[in-house]
């Protein structure tokens, strides 16, 4: 039996790397599934047109999720195409853009990491919880960054993943009690373009032989855990921020 058959759910930043893998699980498990992305139209196609080839349903949907009347976009198109009811949002969408220290950062830097961070967590979750009820969860994507300040350049990326984390605590006082269920995840240094971008080589190397299982994470890794946060055997879990980083740092 699938865990999520006759389910609704909406991924931001769903088309590549672990939002990529979460899409592709969600519908394994019968989920219909919201795949929304911003620049990465090919693989947002990529993506459905292989849970579409094992059966599964899902559409694309083009939405800057930091953008609010792109988020109301997001949210017509989810309901026209699914109905009125969704029951797992998970907020993947996220960037780094660049390492900068607090000398080269400008204004308009600092709103661009916490728009896309925590802005679109914010108002994508404002947006799709009055389309959900008993049964609910949403999953949001924090980072270790957030429990360590995280690496060079890298301090307003972890500020606004600490955003998500306390957000994430509200917000499961706050929904609970309409039977939704609101936890995050803190992966650790996974392998993904994310670090392939920003991250140089050596320092993964390093990274990766300080972590007790000597490897990065996978995304399909951080998909799993997903997958049982969004399903009832983890019905009593919620407002935790789960770390997920091969032992590298604990809470």
């Amino acid at each position: 039996m699938k865990k999520f058959k006759g389910k609704v759910a909406v991924v931001t930043g769903g088309a590549r790397d672990i939002g990529r893998s979460i899409s592709i699980k969600l519908a394994r498990e019968g989920a219909k599934v919201v795949v929304n992305y911003f620049n990465s139209r090919a693989g947002a196609k990529k993506t459905v047109d292989e849970i579409k080839a094992f059966g599964g349903e899902a559409i694309a949907v083009k939405a800057d999720v930091s953008n609010l009347k792109d988020i109301k976009k997001l949210k017509a198109k989810a309901v026209k195409t699914y109905g009125k009811k969704i029951d797992i949002l998970v907020n993947n969408a996220g960037g780094l853009f660049a390492r900068k220290t607090l000398q080269e950062f400008d204004e308009e830097f600092y709103n661009l990491l916490m728009d896309v961070n925590f802005k679109s967590t914010v108002f994508v979750m404002q947006a799709f919880e009055p389309l959900m009820g008993k049964g609910g969860s949403i999953i949001n994507l924090s980072s270790l960054a957030a429990r360590d300040g995280g690496g060079g350049g890298s301090s307003l990326y972890a500020s606004s993943k600490g955003a998500v984390t306390t957000f994430t605590r509200g917000m499961a006082k706050e929904l609970g009690p309409k039977g939704i269920r609101v936890n995050s995840l803190c992966p650790g240094m996974i392998a993904t373009k994310f670090h392939d971008d920003f991250t140089k080589d050596e320092i993964r190397k390093i990274v990766a032989g300080k972590t007790p299982l000597r490897r990065e994470g996978s995304a399909d890794e951080v998909a799993d855990l997903v997958i049982y946060l969004a399903s009832k055997e983890s019905s009593f879990i919620t407002g935790t921020n789960f770390d997920i980083n091969g032992g590298l740092a604990f809470s």
